[in-house]
Order: C-alpha cells, then structure tokens, then sequence
C-alpha cells in the first residue's frame, strides 16, 4: 500500500524551496542582467555550478559545513540552536542552492532581452529603479518568471543525491518520494516504485504542459 508523506514531504519542500527562490533569485536575476561588476563572470559560475555538479559532491560538502563537528556547524547549533543535519530545514537550504540556476538562468535571461529605451523612458518619466523593476520589467518578463518558478519547482521534484547526502532517509521526515522509489527498488517492490514513479510522471507532466501552453498563450498575446 503507496505510503502518501514520502510524496508530502516531496512537495512540500518543493513549495518552500520555491517560494524562497522566488524571493532571492528575481534581486539576484536582475543584478547580473544590469551590472556591469568585473566579478560577475565569477557569481555567474558559483550560480552555475549545481548544474554541472554531480549532487553528492554539493551534498557532501553541506554534509561537512552544517556538521556539529564543524565550526559552522557548531555555531548553530549552539548559538542559534539550529541543527540543519538529518533535517528538514537543511534540506530546504540544500535545495535552494541546488536550485538557484534554475530561477536565476530564465530570469535573468527575460531582464537582458528587455530593450534599454523601454527602461529609459520609465526613468525618465521618474520612476524610481524599484517602481520599474516592478511595474515595466516584471510584467515584461512573466514568461521567463513562470519557467524559472516551474523549472525549480520541478527540479526540486526529482532531486535524489543532495537530500540523501543530507536528510538521509528518515521517515515522516526527511525521506522524500524519490529516496522512497529508491528503497523500494533496493526492496524488489517494483509494484509500489512504480506507483510513487508513475504519480511524480503525472505531476510534473500536467505542470510543465500548462507552463508551456500559457507561455504560448502569452506570447500570442503579445505578438
């Protein structure tokens, strides 16, 4: 019988990742499509790095930095009494650095094919940098906010190394639908790995569809 808080779990963390991302990649997204930082190539690269990254090698290393036998790790626990191993909460944290390319790369791409006169003009109406950025380019750009929000959201979905180097598998916890899928399969229950499979396919499937068919909705409207 499918146990349902592996999925819960799942898209839980995926909401709250999201959200998060939401939040710190649209700053991020539009300092790296304006700024002219000789030290942009490096935030760039650092940004870039979980896509390329096999997910043990991150999750090994947040492993080590948020272990109470680290400095930093220490510190936490004891001074701010957070322990983010073997925990929810450092899942999330994991997942939005896991995540960041997936916002940022769309929406920064969106801000750079904004024309430069569109945002001269706001500002020599003006506007103020923030009055622009939420009233001339954010609604230029929904397409690009919609596909970094979905790509995130289902990147988060599928993520298997990264929360098991640091969640591990603990019930009602820290064990998500893909480790679930995982022990299942260790376990030759490939009735019950299927079905936990077949439910995330169906997801993601109907969330990217109409990702895709309002992107082009949006982009009929505009032409």
């Amino acid at each position: 019988m499918i146990d349902w808080t592996p999925l819960f779990i799942t898209f839980k963390l995926a909401l709250i990742t999201t959200l998060c991302l939401i939040v710190i990649g649209i700053p991020i997204s539009y300092w790296l499509a304006y700024t002219k930082n000789k030290g942009k190539p490096i935030i760039e690269t650092l940004i870039s790095m979980p896509l390329v990254l096999p997910p043990t090698v991150l999750g090994f290393y947040f492993l080590i930095a948020f272990s109470p036998q680290n400095a930093f790790g220490d510190w936490l626990n004891n001074h701010l009494g957070i322990h983010l191993i073997f925990s929810f909460e450092g899942l999330v944290i994991g997942s939005i650095i896991y995540s960041l390319p997936f916002m940022v790369h769309p929406i920064q791409a969106g801000f750079s094919s904004i024309p430069k006169n569109l945002i001269e003009a706001s500002l020599l109406l003006g506007k103020t940098k923030f009055t622009t950025l939420t009233k001339v380019l954010l609604p230029n750009i929904k397409p690009s906010i919609i596909t970094g929000i979905v790509l995130s959201f289902a990147h988060t979905i599928g993520e298997f190394g990264l929360v098991l180097m640091i969640g591990g598998n603990i019930p009602n916890k820290t064990k998500v639908a893909s480790i679930a899928i995982y022990d299942e399969v260790e376990s030759l229950n490939y009735g019950l790995a299927n079905s936990y499979s077949l439910i995330l396919f169906a997801i993601t499937f109907i969330i990217l569809l109409l990702v895709y068919l309002l992107n082009n909705k949006t982009n009929k409207n505009i032409l």
